[in-house]
């Protein structure tokens, strides 16, 4: 048992008189000293709320405590949400009289939202009169005690988001005053007891994101004072009952998605007249949805997605015109669904209120009404991947509120309608997949907010908007290949800094590509081919840093291949067939793997790799002219002026070099480690050559290297043109001086002199790591030297995420100066020849002092403080400063997609899901899906099956602990160095 939860345990009991007067002084005094007691066994307060706890208040006057007004004992313990955390010495029992435990006076503790760890006291149970007892959001762990049974004055229990194990306890159904139940975001297993449907007082019962499985009890059905039944994610099973609705005449909360159950939706759910909120989705129901549904005046939510309503016929969502007497619905979702026919036309009669309407992937035919224009409310509405035929409606202009639209993967026709620019608020709009034609409206451009437009796979023609590609807000994607879209590509490109992915190949574009194309510079895939486009290629996309895929096959290009295709760090595949390039082929990274290029149709070209196949280039040999005795007399004395100038400029510079290297030698930052000089560092690196080149960053291009000593090092060179890069480099210096952890890329050296045409030349030496990245390991499936598939064992990735959380660990919490990463990500993480891994780029780190020390400025070494998409916490978007928390988020993403095996950019993330809801719904319903299936397979083939078990129970804890890091508040967040502990835990079991 954790000391600190012992110590509550004992304060608990402390709270109690004697039966005679003569006691009740030395009881006070008894509350006294354990109040003290636990104030000086906290270790972290950082809400102040034990500064009050002094001799000069009496003790019931004291933050978070409250007193009996007749005995002055502690009936109320109050320190919701104050961080705490800390031990106690368990020696304090000692203080108490073994009889006074029959005598507690406590009636509330409130310990939610804090960090307290360990299993709950069984001796809690000695509190006779404890009416409320709140422990929810904390690292407690263990079984909920089956003495709990004994407490008769319980009414309301709270113990969401812990780590409690095992079996709800069926001595629950003794506590016949409950009235509140919520056990919420547990690993509690077994069945639901029968002996629950004992409390007849009950008004809210929340077992949901548990494993609990089996039927659910019938007698649960009988609690008609029930308000809330909360079971969602789970593996229940069974069906419901067809007098629900009669037998549960108060429910007003009914959740029970995410589990196994089937049969039909109950009539006689209809009677359930306070019914606000029904969520049936991800199970197995079947049949349809009852049109007496809308008898549920006050129904607010209609959830049935993911089920195996309908069976594709006509009619089946006549009951969608039964709903227009729910005057209070605001969400309304059907996708993932057999249902057939057509929408009918009663769907603009839905309340006004209604934010949400989806009803994607099932079999809708016919048309969008015309006048869904009047549910003004809408901010969400999709319709994707179904058969919808017709046009859009002009009416849709009117739902200014819309945020996100979906009518993808149809069979529309017609013009996208201009009115569609009135959806000021629009961030995502899928229309591809569709027979849409006419031009791409300009008023789109009114769309300030809009980050995704994906419109191929249409019959689109005419010119692309300017005033569409000059909206910066479009940053994830801009889909519009596949149409017949003619003219060039609009100058005003260059504004989409911020889009990751241009796909505009398969049309009829001309013309040149414009140089401000090199102002994407976010710009991760870019898709031209099938088009029209001439010229050489400008050479401002030599920006484009961050690029991965290329395709501008099938054009008109001519002129050399640009050599800056062989610098970029990060391309992968380049397709450059079938245009009419000429002269020699670059050599070097992406131009020395022939599966990832392709050059075939350009017969002019000449040179690359011998697996090219291609020609030799012959060297024109110029003519020589003679040159008359006076011009060689003139060259001859201009020679020897600037050869004498030059041997004079040699020595200025050498005894220059001489002065700074003196100087240099003296320096307190490069003291600790060895000494290096420009010379060894560009001899190392073949003198900085792009084969050697491993990546690039916001200040600067990291290559590796080998010493003398013939020690592999990676050189981090600084770009001093940079503004702030000189200030980056001492920062770093200063970070990382003192940093010393088996998890953190180690820095050997520093180097800080002149190169040899007397520039000003920073470089920071860390050790090589001959593993690559994390992001090579997950997503490449080819050993580029072995060619070989390879994966990751769940042993190697249980090793390496603990890894990661150590080193995070250790920033957050070990460092003289708290260190924040601010972009964990799994390119940002290197294996060595172990595999063990160690966290780089310290570029984004940023120092946090405390009172008045020292922080390193927000002018960084890498890119901005904002992260990466996908692992980036959400209120970075908002403008919040760098945090801890912010960290903890983006190692949870890092954890989900290590065992998922999903990017949280996938495409499949949208309409609201992302890598974090997915596991979330997921969780614990069929944990084999969900995993990378690589991962999957090699562990079903190296284990015998009652291993297998075990298995999944170590990923199911696993993305436990990616969901409780990566959550969106973050004050919901668990800390990082208890996803470490949790970790560490689990490497000892598995």
């Amino acid at each position: 048992m954790h000391p600190f939860v012992s110590y509550v345990a004992i304060l608990l009991c402390f709270n109690l008189y004697f039966p005679s007067a003569i006691c009740a002084t030395f009881t006070n005094l008894t509350d006294h000293a354990a109040l003290l007691a636990f104030k000086a066994h906290i270790t972290k307060d950082p809400m102040d709320v034990t500064t009050s706890w002094n001799e000069s208040l009496h003790f019931c006057l004291w933050k978070g405590v409250s007193c009996s007004p007749q005995h002055q004992r502690v009936s109320i313990l109050n320190l919701n949400s104050q961080g705490l955390s800390g031990s106690i010495s368990p020696s304090i029992a000692n203080l108490i009289p073994p009889e006074i435990g029959r005598l507690s006076r406590l009636q509330r503790v409130v310990l939610a939202n804090n960090s307290l760890t360990g299993p709950i006291p069984v001796n809690l149970s000695s509190c006779f009169n404890l009416r409320i007892l709140h422990l929810s959001r904390n690292n407690f762990t263990g079984q909920i005690p089956a003495e709990f049974g004994s407490m008769s004055n319980l009414v309301e229990v709270y113990l969401d988001r812990n780590y409690f194990e095992g079996p709800i306890p069926d001595s629950f159904g003794n506590i016949s005053s409950l009235k509140v139940l919520s056990i919420q975001g547990n690993e509690i297993r077994g069945r639901i007891p029968e002996s629950i449907g004992q409390l007849k007082s009950l008004n809210i019962l929340n077992v949901a994101d548990n494993s609990l499985s089996g039927l659910i009890p019938s007698s649960i059905y009988n609690l008609s004072y029930l308000t809330t039944l909360f079971m969602r994610v789970n593996q229940l099973e069974g069906s419901l009952p067809w007098d629900i609705g009669l037998t549960l005449p108060n429910i007003q909360v009914f959740r029970i998605s995410a589990n196994h159950l089937s049969g039909v939706i109950p009539v006689s759910l209809s009677n359930a007249s306070n019914l606000e909120f029904l969520e049936l989705s991800y199970n197995k129901f079947s049949g349809g949805v009852p049109a007496v549904l809308g008898n549920l005046k006050k129904l607010s939510w209609l959830g049935v997605f993911g089920n195996n309503l309908g069976k594709g016929q006509a009619n089946e969502l006549s009951f969608i015109t039964s709903l227009v007497n729910c005057t209070q619905l605001i969400e309304l979702n059907l996708d993932g669904n057999n249902f057939g026919g057509q929408i009918p036309s009663s769907l603009a009669n839905l309340s006004t209120h209604l934010q949400a309407f989806g009803i994607s992937y099932n079999k809708i035919s016919g048309g969008i009404p015309s006048d869904i224009g009047n549910i003004i409310g809408l901010n969400s509405l999709n319709m994707h991947y179904n058969q919808l035929t017709g046009t859009i409606p002009e009416g849709i202009g009117k739902l200014i509120l819309l945020q996100e639209v979906g009518f993808d993967k149809n069979k529309l026709s017609g013009e996208i309608p201009s009115s569609i620019g009135n959806l000021t608020l629009l961030n995502q709009l899928w229309l591809e997949q569709n027979n849409l034609q006419g031009r791409i409206p300009s008023s789109l451009g009114n769309c300030k907010n809009l980050f995704l437009l994906r419109l191929y796979s249409n019959e689109l023609n005419g010119t692309i908007p300017p005033e569409l590609v000059s909206l910066p807000s479009l940053s994830k994607s801009l889909d519009l290949d596949q149409n017949r879209l003619t003219g060039p590509l609009p100058m005003e490109v260059g504004n989409l800094k911020t889009l990751v992915k241009l796909n505009v190949s398969h049309n009829e574009l001309s013309g040149e590509i414009p140089s401000s194309l090199g102002g994407c510079t976010s710009l991760q895939y870019l898709y031209m081919d099938h088009n029209y486009f001439t010229g050489q290629l400008p050479s401002s996309l030599s920006s484009l840093r961050g690029i991965e895929e290329v395709d501008l096959s099938h054009n008109n290009f001519s002129g050399m291949i640009p050599k800056y295709f062989s610098t970029f760090p990060f391309l992968v595949q380049l397709n450059l067939s079938f245009n009419d390039f000429h002269g020699d082929v670059p050599v070097g990274r992406v131009f020395s793997n022939v599966t990832a290029l392709s050059l075939v149709g350009n017969d002019k070209l000449c040179g690359g790799i011998p697996e090219l196949q291609l020609p030799s280039c012959l060297l024109k040999k110029p003519r020589r002219k003679n040159m008359s005795v006076p011009l060689k007399l003139t060259i001859s004395l201009i020679f020897g002026l600037v050869g004498l100038f030059l041997i004079l400029f040699a020595v200025l510079f050498y005894w220059l070099k001489m002065q700074r290297k003196c100087s240099s030698t003296k320096s307190s930052l490069v003291d600790p480690f060895m000494k290096i000089s420009y010379g060894d560092l560009l001899k190392a690196t073949d003198g900085f050559s792009w084969g050697n080149l491993i990546g690039i960053g916001s200040f600067g291009s990291v290559y590796k290297g080998v010493l003398e000593d013939q020690t592999y090092v990676a050189v981090k060179v600084l770009n001093l043109q940079r503004v702030g890069a000189s200030k980056s480099f001492f920062s770093e210096c200063k970070a990382l001086r003192n940093i010393r952890h088996r998890n953190l890329v180690k820095i050997l050296t520093a180097c800080s002199s002149v190169d040899y045409q007397g520039n000003e030349f920073k470089a920071l030496v860390y050790e090589f790591m001959p593993n690559k990245s994390l992001e090579a390991w997950l997503h490449s499936p080819l050993d580029e030297e072995q060619e070989q598939p390879r994966s990751l064992s769940l042993c190697q990735r249980l090793n390496i995420i603990t890894d990661v959380a150590a080193a995070v660990d250790y920033l957050h919490n070990h460092c003289e100066l708290p260190i924040i990463h601010c972009d964990i990500k799994p390119s940002n993480v290197l294996l060595d020849d172990s595999m063990t891994a160690h966290l780089c780029d310290f570029g984004l780190a940023r120092i946090i002092a405390d009172g008045n020390s020292e922080v390193i400025s927000d002018q960084t070494s890498s890119v901005g403080l904002k992260g990466t998409i996908g692992y980036a916490a959400p209120e970075y978007g908002m403008g919040s400063k760098a945090t801890k928390e912010g960290d903890v988020y983006s190692f949870g993403i890092l954890l989900l997609h290590v065992f998922t095996g999903k990017r949280p950019t996938d495409d499949m993330f949208r309409d609201g899901l992302n890598l974090h809801k997915l596991v979330q719904i997921c969780l614990d319903k069929n944990v084999e899906e969900m995993v990378d299936p690589t991962l999957v397979l090699g562990e079903a083939a190296a284990e015998p099956r009652p291993h297998l078990k075990g298995i999944n129970e170590c990923l199911i804890s696993l993305l436990r602990i990616g969901e409780a890091c990566s959550r969106e508040l973050p004050r919901d967040r668990m800390e990082i160095h208890d996803a470490l502990n949790h970790l560490l835990k689990l490497k000892t079991m598995f």
